[in-house]
């Protein structure tokens, strides 16, 4: 899988077409056209104009190389987690979170007929959103590069026992039947975007209680060195509302931290907290200070 399916294709050169003549405009997203990244890209930016591209490194690149002036990203999936590579590509793409949008996702299973089906293909997260739904119908999941990919991909095989797992707008691009709507396993599913550009675009009016600020972290190899570095949130009240860790490197000696905290650098609390976790860290990177797409509840 090294390109979009053949039913994908001149929709996605359309749409690239149009981009390029506009690249200040355009906005890079991962997937086929009809992917629930191409949703996001409409939603949270409608006067974009969107650009499909096969990877999240297609998308980023798409950005380097002056193709696109926005990219937005899935981060994280109320049911799944943070989705694959992620933490690690932000950081090395030397790119800004400048902001964030949360969008309820819905799967519909489809295919050349109504079924039934002995395998699906979709992206691993929504198979992983839909598995009990799979076990339960004994269909095997096969991973596929996205969502609205994988429903291209059954479309150009031609087979009546292979279905896909895609937003339902993606049965009516690529020609299949909806044997079934909402095959998600949680009615309340939610994946998180970020949407990124090439410097921080930090408002100046932004108060701290309706910002946001997502950095990265390697702790120095000492005991109790992540206490001490979470240490000066909690001294300066300053609410994290997320801390993920992640290896890097093949050691498995160095571990990394990936957070949210609610507020934006030049509060003097956060400006504290993150001087004192500084200190205790070998490496820290901001990623973007941005309004909060959803309000986090400080309990």
């Amino acid at each position: 899988m090294h390109s979009f399916p053949a039913p994908a294709l001149a929709i996605v050169e359309t749409m690239r077409a149009a981009a390029a003549k506009q690249p200040e405009r355009a906005i890079a997203f991962q997937g086929s056209p009809g992917a629930n990244s191409h949703r996001a890209a409409t939603e949270a930016a409608g006067d974009y104009l969107p650009l499909p591209c096969f990877s999240f490194e297609d998308a980023l690149e798409a950005m380097k190389d002056g193709r696109a002036a926005r990219a937005i990203i899935p981060i994280e999936n109320s049911q799944h987690g943070r989705v694959a590579d992620i933490h690690f590509l932000l950081p090395e793409s030397g790119l800004s979170i400048v902001g964030e949008y949360f969008m309820p996702i819905n799967h519909a299973l489809m295919g050349l007929g109504t079924g039934p089906f002995e395998a699906a293909y979709s992206h691993p997260q929504a198979l992983g959103q839909s598995r009990f739904f799979l076990r339960e119908r004994g269909i095997v999941p096969l991973s596929y590069a996205d969502t609205a990919g994988a429903a291209a991909f059954v479309s150009e095989r031609g087979d009546p026992k292979l279905g896909a797992i895609a937003p339902a707008i993606a049965a009516e691009l690529y020609g299949l039947e909806i044997a079934q709507h909402n095959v998600e396993d949680s009615a309340d599913n939610m994946t998180r975007f970020v949407i990124l550009a090439e410097a921080p675009e930090i408002d100046e009016a932004l108060e701290g209680s309706e910002a946001i600020t997502t950095f990265v972290f390697e702790v120095k190899n000492i005991p109790a060195a992540l206490y001490k570095a979470m240490g000066g949130f909690a001294t300066n009240g300053v609410n994290m509302t997320k801390l993920e860790s992640y290896q890097k490197g093949t050691s498995f000696s160095a571990t990394a931290f990936y957070a949210d905290i609610l507020g934006a650098p030049g509060d003097p609390a956060v400006d504290r907290a993150l001087e004192e976790l500084a200190f205790h860290s070998k490496e820290l990177r901001i990623l973007g200070t941005y309004k909060q797409g959803r309000a986090r509840q400080i309990t």
